[in-house]
């Protein structure tokens, strides 16, 4: 069915989060030539957290920040507002290249990471948002709930503990959030929710206080040793790091290193109590489902339901929608989906809808690289997880600067290589193919079959899931 509109329903226009606190006009933009001891490209999280750790290990540096549009522009501002411990990629692929302990010690790092963004907001009066009330992760087939459990002794393989993550009874889950149709559901404390735009913006305003030149309206078409390009002057640099996530594409010589995946929100205007009252959520946790075509949300601060999923999830040819259009086909897929989780909702209507880019490597593994060669660098590719898995890249590549040998510096996604995306009409094809056969899968699974589809199955192998 159609979703419900609110009377001042917004489309686009960066997303919600930046509605709430005001899309910022775009700061100066560069003029002129000028030299840094460190070129930022991109003041996403990934770029922000370099400058603040770099600053604050070394003042004396001249670093310099380039940004198309404004700070937090991208998936920054957009994403669903989980600060999770999740790892990108599986622990199997990091232990492939260097052992089970090091993609331990990795997955141990990002479950610190979440702490370590928590005090940082904290000390530097970045005001979030911030609850740290865990993760909900629902099952609602047989299918799902076989999911489940599989995915919980294969957590326990890897080293998680009753105290990381724990299957909960039907009287605990009920108790704290009631999800129409949960056969099953597990609970782990490694989760925060936030407000995407607030940290982004927060981060922004406290890396510029620290002496952080940040330059706005400011594409870089080129990079190379040395040298960030743009059409308002080039910025030379002892380091030049690649901080552009999903939109890498659009640089050249980067056409097909990360792919822009789409992902799509919505958010509902301000429940009622009556309504929460039936729903429950008064922890504040994230919540996550083991659908193959999956979603994710959060209960906000001032009391909506931010939801989102996959609409179109790929554009030809690497394209990217800068102003984050949401089709209505997507919008009222997403409503339906929300309102079979909650009933209660039905009487609700949608007040903003947006999309932005994740960007993803060939084998949905992040990566962090300094070639002090060229002193040429970047990290991204975080398929989704890059609230937390940003400050951890932003982190390791100050040690990586500035030489330090540190625990970070040597964890296995630090210099992992991967292979570039097929050519069109490949890239394309596979992961529409890709996308089609998980929804027929969950189809499928939602009539009642006990196993995961075998659709799936040959979704994954299409794309190297």
């Amino acid at each position: 069915m159609s979703a419900p509109l609110s009377p001042d329903f917004a489309n686009g226009e960066v997303s919600f989060w930046y509605r709430s606190i005001g899309v910022p006009e775009p700061g100066e933009p560069l003029d002129g030539d000028l030299q840094a001891d460190v070129a930022i490209v991109g003041a996403g999280y990934t770029g922000l957290w370099t400058a603040y750790y770099l600053k604050k290990a070394e003042p004396h540096l001249r670093i310099v920040v380039l940004e198309k549009e404004f700070a937090g522009f991208g998936a920054s501002g957009r994403n669903g507002g989980w600060l999770t411990g999740a790892l990108a990629g599986s622990p199997e692929r990091y232990a492939k290249t260097h052992s089970a302990d090091a993609a331990r010690r990795l997955q141990r790092a990002m479950f610190e990471t979440i702490d370590e963004v928590i005090r940082v907001a904290g000390t530097e009066g970045i005001e979030a948002d911030i609850v740290k009330g865990g993760l909900f992760t629902v099952a609602r087939s047989t299918a799902q709930d076989v999911r489940l459990r599989e995915e919980l002794k294969h957590q326990r393989r890897w080293g998680w503990t009753e105290a990381d993550v724990r299957l909960l009874t039907r009287g605990e889950m009920a108790s704290r959030l009631r999800v129409s149709g949960a056969t099953g559901a597990t609970w782990s404390p490694h989760c925060a929710r936030i407000q995407p735009a607030k940290l982004a913006r927060g981060l922004a305003r406290v890396v510029r206080n620290l002496g952080v030149e940040i330059y706005e309206r400011t594409p870089v078409t080129e990079i190379s040793r040395g040298r960030a390009v743009t059409p308002r002057g080039t910025v030379t640099a002892t380091y030049v790091l690649r901080c552009t996530e999903g939109f890498t594409a659009t640089i050249r010589g980067h056409h097909r290193d990360w792919l822009p995946m789409n992902s799509s929100m919505i958010v509902t205007e301000p429940l009622p109590e009556d309504v929460w009252a039936e729903i429950g959520w008064d922890g504040r946790e994230l919540l996550g489902d083991m659908a193959h075509y999956y979603m994710y949300a959060q209960r906000t601060a001032d009391d909506r339901i931010a939801f989102g999923g996959r609409g179109k999830p790929y554009l030809y040819g690497s394209r990217i929608d800068d102003h984050g259009h949401t089709a209505a086909w997507t919008i009222d897929a997403l409503w339906d989906l929300l309102v079979s989780f909650f009933p209660a909702v039905a009487g609700s209507r949608v007040a903003h809808a947006w999309s932005g880019v994740l960007g993803v490597p060939r084998d949905w593994c992040s990566t962090v690289h300094l070639d002090r060669a060229t002193g040429l660098g970047w990290a991204g590719g975080y398929t989704g997880h890059g609230v937390t898995t940003a400050n951890l890249a932003g982190r390791t590549l100050r040690d990586l600067v500035l030489r330090r040998e540190s625990e970070l510096s040597v964890l296995p996604w630090v210099d992992r290589r991967v292979r570039s995306w097929e050519p069109e009409p490949l890239r394309w094809l596979g992961v529409h193919s890709m996308y089609r056969l998980y929804r027929m899968a969950d189809a499928r699974e939602g009539r009642g079959a006990e196993r995961t589809s075998a659709l799936a199955k040959i979704a994954d192998l299409i794309t190297g899931h």
